[in-house]
């Protein structure tokens, strides 16, 4: 069973209204102005064991409001589960939980320890709150309305490499160590934006998955895919560099849709537009491209 399969089968159960059918990334609590939304980071699969305490604190915080800023919301406070079973290793967590915190504008509320057997891999679940938002769904999208992307694309995927030992410079690994969650560009994007989520798991298969949610066909110029230095420098800026990029994933970008011939008002990029039909559809400028084999991470596909 797939990740979308579990995913199908969980939506055929009695849902709530505010999980909006399971295809967004947070639920809307609509008797309160209240954004939910939970992640897990499992050792081996999310984060390497070689990864710093401080660095997986980080990392398991900031994807959460990541799934926050995708909803436009103010950060309210997160609950944390946590397995103990290493002193100095807990310890460095903690310091590096405090910097996310801080950074992020957040706090804790509470949580859950237990622990470990020996040798288990480490699964840490960090449950977010937001306030305070309108929160746009993944599934607001309407025909011709444009597609952009904030930020670069493409830096944490080089960036896991790296962290296996591959040669590449340090802002790579960094990003994807330690992930900036678009909080602020979030905020303001919220009250235009027709339909918003984070880049988790790679452009082209959260772009599909956003035309797929609001019934319609999304189409995506390759060529327009933002690329930073550091990645042009290190991976080249070819239709493979590309696609690599823009299939990565662990971005935590947000990507948002807004009508047609209207100018964002935070930095971002235009990517491509949406139309009657079904489907992911790529350009590499005029010319259309068949999709590759893997558009993004999805668990067990």
């Amino acid at each position: 069973m797939t990740e979308g399969d579990f995913l199908a089968a969980l939506r055929r159960l009695p849902l709530h209204p505010a999980a909006r059918g399971l295809r967004d990334d947070a639920a809307r609590l609509f008797h309160a102005p209240l954004v939910v939304t939970t992640d897990t980071l499992v050792e081996g699969v999310h984060f390497l064991a070689t990864d710093t305490p401080g660095d997986v604190a980080w990392k398991v915080v900031a994807t959460n409001l990541s799934d926050i800023a995708g909803k436009g919301a103010k950060p309210d406070g997160i609950l944390l589960n946590y397995p103990l079973r290493d002193d100095d290793w807990d310890r460095a967590f903690l310091v590096g939980l405090g910097e996310v915190l801080a950074a992020c504008g957040t706090a804790l509320l509470g949580g859950d320890t237990v622990t470990l057997p020996a040798g288990a891999p480490r699964i840490i679940t960090v449950t977010a709150f937001g306030c305070d938002t309108p929160a746009p769904p993944r599934g607001g999208a309407g025909e011709n309305d444009a597609l952009w992307v904030t930020g670069t694309i493409g830096d944490a995927g080089a960036g896991l490499a790296i962290a296996r030992g591959a040669d590449g410079p340090a802002a790579l690994a960094q990003r994807y160590r330690r992930p900036i969650p678009r909080l602020a560009e979030g905020r303001v994007l919220s009250r235009i934006a027709h339909a918003m989520m984070d880049v988790s798991d790679g452009l082209l298969i959260d772009a599909a998955r956003m035309g797929a949610a609001s019934g319609l066909a999304v189409i995506v110029d390759l060529a327009a895919v933002p690329l930073s230095a550091d990645y042009r420098a290190h991976a080249g800026d070819d239709r493979a560099a590309r696609l690599d990029a823009a299939s990565a994933g662990d971005d935590y970008e947000l990507l948002f849709a807004m009508p047609a011939n209207t100018v964002p008002p935070v930095a971002s990029t235009h990517l491509g537009r949406f139309a009657r039909g079904t489907g992911l559809r790529l350009f590499d400028g005029d010319a259309s491209l068949p999709l590759p084999e893997r558009l993004g991470f999805e668990h067990l596909a």
